[in-house]
């Protein structure tokens, strides 16, 4: 190579991610799961996902929400995915609003191979997660030795733990 021949760019490493998604109104892809299906399509560079499952509303919803997991790679640091994710939102039909109302798509950052991040609008981890079994579940069966880097503690043992505080019949 001669002085003048530019160096080809240095591929940024790709970090993997954790990424929940949830939806509970149909969209223009159908109803709650192929809206999932449709927002797996669009995030690209998916590595694997969960089974989709079912659950209970959070808030004042009252429509059951259809949610999953996946793991992502992505060159992009925490606060460019989310810019991302928000405009995926928005081409699914997402309208600002309610909190915890229905929604066609939501996409949240749970886990990032990169540790903790926190900058304005983004905390990684996500800040509820370690009490939500509609995300840990599915995530155990993806990555149960992943370590929370804010307790140390697997996503097994907090699937555990949110698996006992729900009362035994």
């Amino acid at each position: 190579m001669s002085p003048a021949t530019p160096l080809p760019p240095i591929a940024s490493p790709a970090t993997t991610y954790v990424i929940a998604l949830g939806s509970n109104r149909r969209g223009r892809h159908g109803a709650p799961e192929r809206e999932i299906a449709a927002a797996l399509t669009a995030l690209g560079d998916v590595v694997a996902r969960s089974l989709t499952v079912a659950s209970a509303p959070l808030g004042p919803s009252n429509r059951r929400y259809a949610n999953a997991v996946a793991l992502i790679e992505t060159p992009e640091d925490p606060a460019a995915l989310l810019v991302r994710l928000k405009q995926i939102e928005r081409r699914f039909g997402r309208r600002a609003g309610r909190r915890w109302g229905s929604r066609v798509i939501d996409l949240d950052i749970i886990l990032w191979s990169g540790g903790a991040w926190t900058s304005p609008g983004l905390v990684v981890p996500h800040v509820a997660y370690r009490t939500r079994g509609f995300v840990l579940a599915p995530l155990a069966g993806l990555v149960p030795a992943w370590r929370d880097p804010r307790t140390g503690r697997t996503i097994r043992q907090l699937a555990q733990l949110v698996d006992r505080r729900r009362p035994r019949d």
